[in-house]
C-alpha cells in the first residue's frame, strides 16, 4: 500500500507542477511569449547557419504555436489529475485492477514527454536550432521536464502484484 500511495503522491506532484506551468503561461502570457517568438523566428541562432529558411516570423503563427503549447500542457495536467483520481479509487483493489487504473496517468505523462521531448527538444532544439542560441535556449529546462516525466513513467509502470496483502 505504501508503494501505491507513493505513486499517487508522485503523480499528484507532477500534475500540480503541470497545472502551474499551464496556469503561468495562461495568466502571464507575456513572460514566455518572447521565448516562443525568438525560437520560432530563429533570430538569435548562429548568423551563418543554413537553416534560417525554417524560421516562422508570422505573429499569428507564433501565437498559434504558443497556444498549442499551452493547450498541450493543460491536457497533460488534466490527464495526470484524472490519473491521480483513478489511482486513488483503485488503491485498495487487487494489483491487476490497480495496474489497469494507471492508463490515464500513463497517457498524461506521455503527453508531457511528447511536448517537451518532441516539441521542445526535437522541434525547438533541432528544427529551429534553439541549441545555437545563448539567450533563448530552453533545452536544459526541457530535458529536466523529460527526465522527471520519464522517471515517473518507469516508476508508475512497474507492476506491484507481489505487494498485494
Amino acid at each position: 500500500m505504501v508503494v501505491r500511495l507513493s505513486r499517487i503522491v508522485l503523480l499528484a506532484a507532477i500534475a500540480l507542477w503541470l497545472v502551474l506551468v499551464a496556469f503561468g503561461n495562461l495568466t502571464d502570457y507575456g513572460s514566455n511569449w518572447p521565448f516562443v517568438q525568438h525560437v520560432l523566428a530563429m533570430d538569435t541562432i548562429f548568423p551563418g547557419a543554413g537553416i534560417h529558411y525554417r524560421a516562422i516570423t508570422s505573429p499569428w503563427l507564433q501565437h498559434l504555436a504558443y497556444a498549442l503549447i499551452i493547450a498541450t500542457e493543460t491536457l497533460a495536467a488534466v490527464l495526470c489529475w484524472l490519473g491521480v483520481w483513478r489511482l486513488w479509487r483503485a488503491r485498495k483493489l487487487p494489483a491487476a485492477l490497480f495496474h489497469r487504473a494507471k492508463r490515464m496517468s500513463v497517457l498524461g505523462l506521455s503527453v508531457g514527454v511528447a511536448l517537451w521531448l518532441g516539441g521542445f527538444i526535437a522541434v525547438g532544439g533541432e528544427w529551429f536550432g534553439m541549441w545555437m542560441s545563448t539567450q533563448w535556449n530552453g533545452l536544459e529546462s526541457a530535458f529536466r521536464f523529460v527526465a522527471v516525466l520519464l522517471v515517473a513513467l518507469v516508476y508508475l509502470g512497474q507492476r506491484d502484484g507481489e505487494l498485494d496483502e
